[in-house]
């Protein structure tokens, strides 16, 4: 009985009936072959003055075509032995070989592949909502799945190949055997009771999925990544929701964190009306000072939360000194920022200070680094690509006509014609994680002060760009898991570096009635409270003594494991 889904769902494959009627054509072949052999055998017999009844001369033909040969009956003449050898070479090769390869390829491996698919789950059940349909599991996936499960929200996944889907199940993951184009896949996947669809895949593919879920569902949102900037259009026209150019926000967040941009401060998060933001200490009036000598909290109401230097997060204490290496973590009001911007900021719109501004230096022309150097562009700042592929130079300064120098950036002289000495800022972009971890050590080296933005592809490289002196570590595909999880919890969510995040939760009732000093004691040792929310008051660094009360919402920095030993008791 447990065998019967498996067989009906065997026989019901269309594969399953070409494959019947592939080898229903050889077993065919192979029962005519073994007729004329008993007839020839007769023949020759007859020949020999021999006589035989039927069934010996299929007896004596199968016999041989298989080599058995019991010798109980052999021919006499030469014409005899010659039919011999032919039947007997022509079983080897019809029986011995093809016949094996032919049922294992046409029967026997597709009733195991029946065998898991039936194993596999087909569909969610139809009381399935507000679940996450992901249609790719790539680095952003990835990162997005385990944040997804973090704030309890059920996933799945859709995968094509049985193998690989096979290989994934048994790895935890959530999936389910489908294709992309195929309506059915989608509703068996209870679509119309989705939250969301994260479509990941190529551009080509992407547009496909979304047409395919419009034939079913106009509600359901679909967000994707668009590889080409060109493919934005096609894919918001198929009905994709919101498309993402991840690469292309990576390489914009990652000229977006320079100090070249402003000195002013860069808003990182709005809570509520409380707002997060970090400016960089290289080249500012702070570099030199302790906390208490910047008096911007008398000057702007504004409290430096945090400090960020080079991997690890400080808490601020009066005494502390600044260094070029540290960026600061401010928190206030609206009203508080302008102010702020007003006293500190320097004023770039004015040509003739971005002329005499130091260029950024971008080591990479791929797409992060060309996004990166047209978003400096469009703050008036000039830049520098420095890429050893001569067609990627090329094309880079024929089509976007921007300032691209040929040469190794792990050569010296390449890096001082490109103007290391003067660069207030490099920004490392290149795909490959030993290359940036060398070229940040590289240029820590050859510049102590510089400031060094580098993208990270995979997560454990992050903490080496970090030794090897980077300021600041950013991935396109964290980038993308925030975006998407953005949209799905707004303003509760903010991406600060690499593994580090900024988010604002409802205290647990575990720890309601505590006061914070035991909370983060107890659940969450590792985390920083920014700011605690209890109704309208908004109370900026917290004193420990501060009591936990029902409602309160508290802003924290953390990395991920951190955060997730806070929501371990979040009520849902």
């Amino acid at each position: 009985m447990k065998s019967l889904p498996v067989f009906i769902y065997f026989l019901n494959n269309r594969t399953t009936k070409r494959n019947f009627f592939v080898l229903s054509k050889f077993i065919a072949f192979l029962i005519l072959l073994v007729s004329l052999y008993s007839v020839l055998f007769h023949l020759l017999m007859l020949y020999e003055g021999r006589q035989y009844s039927w069934i010996t001369g299929f007896y004596w033909s199968l016999t041989v075509m298989s080599t058995l040969g019991f010798g109980d009956i052999t021919f006499q003449t030469d014409l005899g032995l010659f039919f011999t050898l032919i039947v007997l070479l022509s079983g080897v090769l019809f029986l011995l070989i093809l016949l094996p390869f032919t049922f294992v390829q046409f029967f026997y491996q597709p009733w195991l592949e029946a065998q898991q698919k039936a194993r596999m789950p087909k569909e969610l059940p139809e009381q399935t909502t507000g679940h996450i349909i992901l249609t790719s599991l790539d680095p952003t996936t990835l990162i997005l799945i385990k944040k997804l499960k973090r704030y309890g929200y059920q996933y799945v996944l859709i995968e094509p190949d049985l193998n690989r889907a096979q290989k994934l199940h048994e790895e935890g993951y959530i999936v389910v055997v489908g294709e992309y184009d195929d309506p059915d896949t989608y509703r068996r996947l209870c679509l119309s009771q989705a939250r969301l669809v994260v479509v990941t895949n190529d551009d080509l593919t992407n547009t496909s999925i979304g047409f395919t879920i419009r034939e079913i569902t106009d509600k359901v949102p679909i967000i994707t990544d668009a590889d080409n900037f060109h493919s934005v259009d096609i894919l918001e026209f198929s009905g994709n929701t919101k498309v993402f150019q991840f690469t292309r926000m990576l390489g914009q967040g990652l000229a977006g964190r320079i100090n070249a941009i402003s000195l002013g401060a860069g808003i990182l998060g709005n809570f509520n009306g409380l707002m997060v933001a970090e400016f960089s200490a290289v080249g500012t009036v702070f570099e030199g000072k302790t906390i208490a000598q910047t008096k911007i909290t008398e000057k702007t109401d504004l409290r430096i939360v945090g400090i960020w230097q080079r991997g690890e997060f400080i808490a601020p204490q009066p005494e502390t000194v600044i260094t070029a290496a540290m960026v600061l973590m401010l928190a206030g009001f609206e009203e508080q920022f302008k102010r702020y911007d007003r006293i500190f900021q320097i004023d770039f719109t004015d040509t003739a200070t971005k002329k005499d501004e130091a260029p950024v230096l971008i080591l990479g022309g791929g797409r992060v680094g060309r996004a990166a150097a047209e978003t400096l562009e469009e703050y008036g700042l000039r830049s520098i690509i420095v890429e050893k592929d001569r067609a990627v130079v090329k094309r880079i300064m024929r089509q976007e006509g921007q300032n691209c120098l040929l040469g190794d950036a792990a050569d010296i002289d390449v890096l001082c014609k490109a103007g290391i000495e003067e660069a207030r800022t490099v920004l490392i972009t290149t795909r490959n994680d030993a290359v940036n971890i060398y070229l940040a050590f590289y240029c820590r080296k050859l510049r102590s002060q510089v400031e060094i933005i580098s993208r990270a592809l995979e997560k454990r490289s992050v903490s080496r760009l970090y030794r090897a002196g980077a300021d600041l570590v950013l991935s396109a595909a964290s980038l993308g898991a925030n975006a998407i999880l953005q949209e799905l919890r707004p303003n509760e969510f903010s991406m600060f570096t690499e593994g580090v995040s900024l988010s604002s939760r409802v205290v647990p009732l575990k720890l309601v009635g505590k006061t914070l000093a035991e909370a983060l004691l107890e659940r969450h040792q590792g985390d920083t409270v920014l700011a605690v929310q209890r109704g309208e008051e908004q109370i900026i660094e917290p004193p420990l003594e501060t009591k936990l009360e029902p409602n309160d919402r508290v802003i924290l920095i953390g990395t991920e494991q951190e955060e997730e030993h806070f929501l371990r008791n979040e009520p849902t």
